[in-house]
């Protein structure tokens, strides 16, 4: 048998020392993604015609303010004591790195790019630059770059229209807008497309229009059109003024049921509630509380409602067919 001698030994042991170490170190080897960073990009943001207003130029305004921690609401507003509004535009974008946000019209990409003092918009596909007109007249397009303003936008020459969308679905279309200013605005909602009544219908509403969404909910061939509301004040609860389209003659409200009507999903609730439509459901997701904090710190888990739109003896209504929480962390 042969032996081996000590300096033999002691180099085998430094290579099995030294492999099992890279071994280690390259099992152990992780890869970290880093979060987008939230900088504050709210504010007012102009063309270059809106330093010319007071000689009659034409100009446009992009209003940004933050809905959530990824989220901006984006409403483009421009001149309109002389003649109709020029651009008009209200959409939802979420935050896809450190500067840009994404908002999605038409099935296409637009992309807002902020610098600490402008913001360009654009398209994400070259070929949908002709979205960015859609919501212009007389050729104009919201593609460009705008500078953000430290003083307020020009009261008396700005549009006041706070909210605007227009929703189509099977060939019935909604033109949905707001007006006024405080708690109470004025909701107008102007239906087309159907075969018998399209009358306009007006009502005030106690808060804010933070959004609005159609589909085909009931899978009957026709679509709803779902209209999301926040109260004034910190709590911010939330309504969704619905309408249901009837055989594509004519259109009636759906009854959308208070939180409070429900002890499960009220247990902790006070407001600050989001709404969307996924997969043909209406879902409700609020932050719940504990008694002893205020409203402003959430110190419980995030509930979500989902909702199913049924037959009422009066009228089609939304009925909670499932509750769920997860952890807010």
């Amino acid at each position: 048998m042969k032996v081996l001698n000590i300096s033999s030994c002691l180099i085998i042991l430094i290579l099995l020392f030294t492999n099992g170490c890279k071994n280690k170190t390259e099992n152990t080897s992780t890869t970290t993604t880093t979060a987008p960073v939230k900088k504050d990009v709210s504010g007012d943001y102009t063309d270059d015609s809106y330093a010319k207003r007071n000689e009659g130029y034409d100009w446009v305004a992009v209003i940004v303010k933050e809905s959530s921690d990824s989220t901006l609401h984006i409403s483009v507003r421009s001149r309109a004591d002389k003649k109709k509004p020029s651009c008009t535009f209200d959409a939802d974008a979420k935050q896809t790195n450190d500067s840009t946000y994404t908002a999605v019209s038409e099935g296409k990409n637009i992309v807002f790019t902020f610098t600490d003092s402008s913001l360009t918009i654009n398209t994400e596909n070259e070929a949908d630059k002709g979205i960015l007109n859609y919501f212009c007249s007389g050729g104009g397009t919201l593609e460009g770059t705008y500078k953000k303003i430290k003083e307020p936008l020009d009261e008396q020459q700005i549009d006041q229209t706070v909210f605007s969308k227009t929703l189509v679905l099977q060939n019935i279309g909604f033109d949905i807008k707001t007006t006024g200013k405080g708690s109470t605005q004025q909701l107008t909602i102007q239906p087309f497309g159907l075969k018998i009544d399209n009358s306009k219908i007006t009502m005030d509403v106690d808060g804010t229009i933070i959004g609005a969404e159609i589909e085909d909910l009931n899978a009957d061939g026709f679509p709803e059109v779902l209209i999301y509301t926040v109260s004034a004040g910190s709590g911010s609860y939330g309504n969704v003024i619905g309408y249901s389209v009837n055989n594509g003659k004519s259109i009636s409200q759906i009854y959308f049921p208070p939180v409070s009507e429900n002890k499960e999903a009220s247990k902790g609730y006070m407001g600050h509630d989001e709404f969307a439509i996924v997969e043909n459901s209406l879902v409700q997701r609020f932050k719940t509380y504990n008694t002893v904090n205020a409203n402003s710190t959430p110190s419980g888990n995030i509930r979500q409602i989902q909702y199913k739109l049924k037959d009422g003896e009066a009228s089609r209504k939304f009925v909670a067919v499932n509750i769920t929480e997860f952890s807010a962390k």
